[in-house]
């Protein structure tokens, strides 16, 4: 127990990283260097480099002319994937190629890859936009040796605007005036949130003094090419918003909502009072009414008990004794009656008015938490959303925090939420998964990671020993702490926050 807790205490240290996630450094991770070499009769005949990205784990794309040495020497070029992180290089070989949009797609094996997203949404004149590749003019100053051109390395990031659509050959491109420089050929466009815009392909010259433009095969162009090659990829439309910018938002709403309730408080204490003064006016005007019908009542008893006493009297007086005994007693049985109707009479009582059930909820309805099937549907003002999917997500909400029949949640915000830390073996994220059932609120927050700072994710994972559901709240507590430990570690900022809302399924709601 004391070597796992220095470990996770070396490995939080050691994992002081980033206190903020950068959408483009995690873009960054996923773009390659390709490196062709052309050998004939064991001598290098030609020699070429440019850019890509991964549109795929073991897929990249780029320029067709960056491999064009494997059009004119088809069983003597070797295609070498540089990745920008790690120690090695690989080899790919060119599985789709389409001149006329001057786009390549390379496969490789033997490491996995953080696909980019594409962004399908518009982009304004003037929009920020980053470029990333490995320029030649940089190598020229840097590179030592041919080795250097295979050892792994981040790619150069260039930022600038949006200058309009074009046709180049028929094909669309965006014109943008990033710097690049051959060798760019083939490395991505992105946004600010890090989504690909396009592949850069070109520049314009710029004789004479003349301002220099890039060239980008626009995302249109490049969707239809991997869609033709079958190609899976993820694309987005969602306007980007920076982290910084939707925490304000987050903030922001999470202060209006407190001013709501508030206000609704207010309102609600407002009415209460109200209502309690007119249910104590009311009270006391019954209590009022009664007491007179009481007082009238013991009145009207009195004067009959005093006739009755005195029609006693009066036969007493004619020596009509017994009768005269049996009116008396009747009379006195009246007034004894007026006295007790009396002091019974009603008196008013406020406390008695105002001690009213406890409400459980604004409807007198008790609260319900979702659970059971539910459908979560993605809030996109409410949501950041850079490079996943937004499709609906189907829950299925057990008791305990048994999510889908198997997976465990921890409890959380004071057992009030349900949450979950996913450190996947293949990709290069962290998922925080919370679950709200007083709002059905299902929210995955993600962090995109560097390879070092994923190993060391996953070392603190394997202090998680609880994968399946359990009813045990000890175990339950133990798996909270641990993760807890996952969380300290991450950046402070996120990448993507997704938020849904969530409610019962149509097949759940018709039982």
């Amino acid at each position: 127990m004391m070597r796992r807790l220095l470990l996770v205490v070396a490995l939080l240290f050691a994992w002081a990283g980033p206190a903020y996630a950068d959408d483009i450094s995690a873009s960054a991770r996923g773009v390659v260097r390709i490196v062709t070499i052309a050998v004939v009769d064991d001598e290098v005949v030609g020699f070429g480099h440019g850019s890509g990205f991964a549109v795929g784990p073991n897929r990249v794309v780029t320029n067709a002319h960056v491999v064009e040495l494997a059009g004119r020497y088809p069983d003597n070029v070797v295609i070498g994937v540089v990745p920008s992180e790690g120690d090695k290089s690989y080899q790919g070989k060119v599985i789709k190629i389409d001149q006329a949009r001057d786009l390549a797609l390379i496969e490789f094996t033997g490491v996995r890859l953080p696909p980019l997203t594409l962004f399908g949404g518009k982009i304004a004149d003037g929009d920020s936009l980053v470029a990333l590749g490995y320029p030649g003019n940089v190598d020229v100053a840097t590179v030592r040796s041919a080795a250097d051109f295979i050892k792994p390395q981040s790619p150069v990031r260039s930022q600038g605007g949006f200058a309009g659509f074009r046709q180049l050959s028929g094909v669309s491109v965006l014109v943008h005036n990033a710097s690049i420089a051959r060798g760019n050929s083939g490395g991505p466009l992105l946004d600010r949130c890090g989504r690909v815009l396009g592949v850069n392909s070109a520049i314009t010259h710029n004789d004479e003094g003349d301002s220099t433009f890039a060239f980008a095969i626009a995302e249109g162009e490049l969707a239809a090419f991997l869609t033709e090659a079958k190609q899976p990829f993820t694309k987005v439309d969602m306007p980007c918003t920076s982290v910084e910018d939707q925490m304000a938002q987050e903030r922001n709403a999470d202060e209006k909502a407190r001013l709501e309730a508030d206000e609704l408080s207010r309102a609600s204490a407002a009415k209460a009072a109200t209502e309690r003064e007119d249910a104590v006016a009311q009270a006391r005007s019954r209590a009022a009414a009664s007491r007179e019908n009481y007082m009238a009542g013991a009145v009207l008893l009195l004067v009959l008990g005093a006739l009755t006493v005195g029609g006693g009297g009066l036969l007493l007086s004619r020596e009509r004794k017994r009768e005269a005994i049996w009116v008396a007693a009747g009379g006195a049985l009246l007034m004894i009656a007026a006295i007790v109707m009396f002091l019974t009479r009603p008196s008013f009582n406020e406390a008695s008015v105002l001690a009213v059930p406890k409400a459980v909820a604004a409807d007198g309805a008790a609260p319900v938490e979702a659970q059971g099937k539910l459908v979560c549907t993605l809030v996109p003002e409410r949501s950041r959303v850079i490079v996943s999917a937004t499709d609906k997500v189907d829950l299925d909400v057990g008791n305990d925090g048994c999510i889908n029949g198997r997976t465990q949640y921890a409890e959380a915000e004071n057992g009030k939420h349900w949450q979950r830390i996913l450190v996947p073996d293949q990709e290069a994220s962290v998922s925080v998964l919370d679950f709200d059932p007083a709002t059905g609120t299902y929210t995955n927050t993600r962090y995109l990671l560097s390879s070092e700072q994923m190993k060391q994710a996953r070392a603190l994972r394997k202090g998680v020993p609880l994968k399946e559901c359990s009813t045990d709240q000890a175990k339950r507590a133990e798996l909270a702490t641990q993760q807890q430990s996952i969380r300290t570690a991450l950046p402070s900022v996120y990448n993507e926050k997704l938020v849904y809302r969530c409610a019962a399924s149509d097949a759940a709601a018709a039982k």
